[in-house]
């Protein structure tokens, strides 16, 4: 059975397709707020490095370290936005639901930035 969506902003964004079950859709919306939960958490860690590191790490190591984390945190928020769109439409439109490069993506700046953290931590000494 088809819906028609409330407002035209939603049909526009979701596009056609049938309503898919509640529980997937809040599903999905965990999801994407735990994004989000991620996405603030790197920011904070990049605040954090820039306002509490001090002497542990020079600054030309600091600020790359801070302005990665807040990019990192920065992008995945856009895309945990998107991706939950793509997700929802999928079920709507009965479609295969698409793969999850954003999690690769966000393991690899994690990892990079940890990895230079730990190197400069030692580097100091």
């Amino acid at each position: 059975m088809d819906v028609e969506r409330g407002g035209r902003f939603e049909r526009r964004v979701l596009g056609p397709g049938r309503e898919p079950d509640p529980r997937y859709s809040l599903a999905n919306e965990r999801t994407f707020l735990a994004w989000i939960r991620t996405a603030l958490t790197l920011l904070g860690g990049g605040v954090a490095i820039e306002a509490f590191a001090g002497n542990a790490l020079g600054v030309v190591e600091r600020r790359v370290l801070s302005l990665g984390l807040v990019c990192l945190g920065m992008v995945l928020a856009g895309v945990s936005c998107y991706r939950w769109v793509s997700l929802e439409r999928a079920m709507r439109q009965g479609r295969p639901l698409p793969l999850n490069p954003v999690a690769l993506a966000l393991a690899a700046g994690v990892t990079i930035a940890a990895g230079a953290l730990a190197i400069s931590i030692v580097a100091r000494g």
